[in-house]
Formats: C-alpha cells, structure tokens, sequence
C-alpha cells in the first residue's frame, strides 16, 4: 500500500448525501472488468448521458468540469460510500486519481476499505466542508496534510482535523493490516512457543 503524507490539488465539491458504493461504482462494472480498469466507470450515472464513457460526457457533473478533472480530494456529504462493502468503489475513486474524500461521516465499510488501500477518508463537520466547498469552487489548489492534521486552501487559516493515531501511523508507513500484522512476527512466534507448552493438548500432532 502507497504511504499517505501529503496531497495537493482541486477539491470537487459532490455536496450529495448518500452517495452509496454502487453510484461510486455499478454492480455490473465490477463483473465485467478487473482492478485498474475501473476508473473511466467511476460515477457512470452522474458521469455520462448514457451508458459508459463513449455516450458522452454530462457538462453539469462536477468531475467532468476544466477545473476538476484532475481533482485529488472530493468534498462530499453525509453517509458518503455507504451501501454494499464492494472494495471496488475504492479502487475506482483512486484509478481516477482520487486521493482524498472529506466527508461529515462515511459508511463504516467503506472508511476501513479507504484505510486498506490509501484512500484518506476524513471526517470533518458539515459547516466546515461548505466553508472549504466555496474556495474550491474556482479550482483552487488545496494541501491536506496527514503529518500535521490540517487541510489548507488558499485564503483560509488551516482546518484541524482529528484521525485516530493508529491509522494514522499505518497510512503515514503504508501499512495495511496484513503489514501492520507482519511487523508482530517475533510476538506471535514468542505467543505461539508460549502457548504449546502450557498448552500441548491445543497442538495435535505437533512434534516439537
């Protein structure tokens, strides 16, 4: 998994409550086609006129504007990635280019799969986002910065953000929980030891 530090570019305001997983990525996309081909799929519905990237693109849809289309950071609305657990609407906001999604709260599947994969899902109050929505707007250039908690746009002090330091650490090293899981090797194996000695009838069959 790719360290999370610093991200920098357009915000797309997607102020739209309930955004749910198969809006982000359609059921029937992620049958047909394989990790790294999902991305042009991304928002199909809200994207294009009709059924995939060759019907054309919608004018009004937000990623589809000069100023966003290389957008780093949605600012989205509440219960965004909610719905069905599909890793693959994170997948496809990142082969877009998606680095970063604020949001008042999120689905609880979809946060983790942001975290697995290093995708930044911040929690941040609605005020606040339609504070930062309104710079954004011009395309302006943002900065939010995991080191330090804060997210930066020009005209506007930094907004402090909190993020468990956990998590924080894990996507700082690019550590998903199979990594963060390796790096206990020695405490499993003292763990392991310990227990088929006090423990030899749990360990059938073992010859050591």
């Amino acid at each position: 998994m790719k360290a999370v530090t610093l991200i920098r570019g357009a915000a797309a305001p997607l102020l739209r409550n309930n955004v749910d997983t198969d809006l982000i990525i359609r059921i029937e996309r992620i049958s047909q086609l394989k990790r790294g081909q999902l991305g042009p799929w991304l928002f199909e519905t809200l994207r294009y006129r009709g059924v995939g990237p060759e019907s054309g693109e919608r004018d009004d849809f937000i990623l589809n504007q000069p100023a966003f289309r290389d957008a780093r950071i949605i600012l989205g609305g509440q219960n965004f990635g909610c719905g069905s657990s599909r890793e693959m609407a994170v997948w496809a906001l990142e082969e877009h280019g998606i680095e970063c999604v604020i949001a008042p709260s999120f689905g609880d599947i979809f946060f983790n799969n942001c975290l697995q994969n290093g995708l930044l899902p911040i929690v941040l109050d609605a005020a606040r986002i339609a504070t930062l929505a309104a710079v954004a707007q011009s395309g302006a250039p943002f900065e939010v910065d995991l080191r330090t908690l804060e997210i930066r746009a020009p005209g506007l002090e930094p907004v402090a953000f909190a993020f468990d330091p956990a998590q924080q650490a894990a996507l700082l090293e690019g550590l998903d929980e199979i990594d963060q899981t390796l790096r206990l090797h020695e405490q499993i194996a003292r763990f392991r030891a310990a227990d088929r000695r006090s423990r030899a009838w749990a360990w059938p069959g073992d010859a050591r």
